[in-house]
């Protein structure tokens, strides 16, 4: 078994979902509160993480949509304090992990959830009063099991970031096999999640050299397996590196991100709901082309990983990718028009990632990326 602790602990390996109940009484848990959603409860897994928690008593909350919002977490919050809980057991992809994350906060801290959002100037106002959080992905891709971060649609519409060191789940519980029964194109979104997270980590303009090592082989590794994760959802290989890959971003993006993400954490608050990963998997080209000039020796690292030389190659080389994957083509085949790109834009210039990104965006870059990730 694996243990590693780099920002937090972090039980990897097939079978590590055993230690689930050991991890919670470490953490001072006796009574969680599990945060899923439908998809795993009807996947089985849930069932899996009751046999593993024994004769501990719990309670449920499975209404997580796919894009965690204020109201969701605040009947969680309620779900919490009628079981009496001590603490949070998250179980799926990044949307219920980011939920718990919300609910952490929100059941030990008074105000609206809004108070705590990072752009807004919430981060110093969360403090070690948060619930203990153990987090369990069952997904290879948004890396929420080992961040300080989480992305959560207010009841007014913002998609907004929330960053604690104390939010960070006390325990990272890194089963693979609990990915292998992943639909083929969730595989795809979600490994293109974490593709986007170790490229774009890598070409922020924050320094931190570890960060960047850790991005770069996240990034190996899951160009060598993400093909046969997808068409080969059992091999035990693939999903264990695809596992490490999408853990491996989420542990360099303490550095920071950039444009792509300024840009999905936007497009994902429209009412049609697309996947965050498969908007990075869209993005992510024309934000490589744009960042080039800023930053061309992390470009070509980069694509020396692809096998190919510049930007403008490397781009080509992750489109290609995208459509191996069965993954869309661009925003406008995921019924996203030009009608947004204003709205969108302005949005991206006011994101937690826009920072950090090795280029200053305008508003017109923003809505030239768009475009022509049309």
């Amino acid at each position: 078994m694996g243990l590693i602790y780099y920002i937090t602990q972090v039980q990897f390996d097939f079978g590590a979902l055993a230690l689930v109940r050991a991890e919670c009484e470490r953490a001072g848990i006796r009574r969680p509160l599990i945060c899923t959603d439908r998809g795993v409860v009807g996947a089985g897994l849930l069932d899996r993480l009751k046999a593993a928690l024994g004769d501990m008593p719990v309670a449920v909350f499975d209404q997580t949509p796919s894009n965690p919002t204020e109201a969701a977490v605040m009947k969680a919050v309620d779900a919490y304090r009628a079981h009496g809980a001590d603490g949070l057991v998250a179980l799926g992809g990044g949307s219920p992990i980011d939920l718990a994350k919300g609910v952490a906060i929100m059941a030990a801290h008074p105000g609206v959830l809004a108070d705590y959002a990072t752009i807004l100037g919430g981060s110093p106002k969360i403090t070690a009063a948060v619930a203990p959080l153990i987090a369990i992905p069952t997904t290879a891709g948004t890396g929420s099991e080992v961040a300080r971060g989480a992305i959560i649609i207010l009841n007014d519409g913002r998609k907004l970031g929330f960053h604690s060191w104390h939010i960070v789940p006390k325990t990272a519980i890194c089963d693979p096999e609990l990915t292998f029964g992943l639909p083929p194109k969730l595989t795809a979104a979600t490994g293109m999640d974490a593709v986007a997270h170790c490229v774009e980590t890598y070409l922020s303009k924050a320094v931190n050299p570890p960060a960047d090592a850790i991005a770069h082989d996240g990034l190996t590794r899951a160009l060598k397996h993400i093909d046969r994760a997808v068409n080969q959802p059992t091999d035990r290989e693939a999903r264990w590196n695809m596992m490490s890959a999408s853990m491996q971003g989420a542990m360099a993006f303490q550095k920071g991100l950039g444009a792509v993400h300024s840009l999905s954490h936007a497009l994902g608050a429209l009412p049609i709901g697309p996947h965050h990963g498969t908007l990075n998997a869209v993005l992510l080209p024309e934000v490589i082309k744009f960042n080039e000039a800023a930053v061309p020796d992390k470009v070509q690292a980069i694509a020396d990983v692809f096998g190919v030389r510049g930007g403008s190659a490397l781009a080509g080389a992750i489109r290609d990718l995208n459509r191996r994957l069965g993954l869309p083509s661009g925003l406008g085949e995921m019924g996203i028009g030009p009608e947004v790109y204003d709205e969108i834009a302005t949005q991206a210039l006011k994101d937690h990632c826009h920072a950090t990104n090795p280029r200053a965006a305008t508003h017109a870059d923003y809505i030239a990326i768009l475009a022509a990730s049309a």
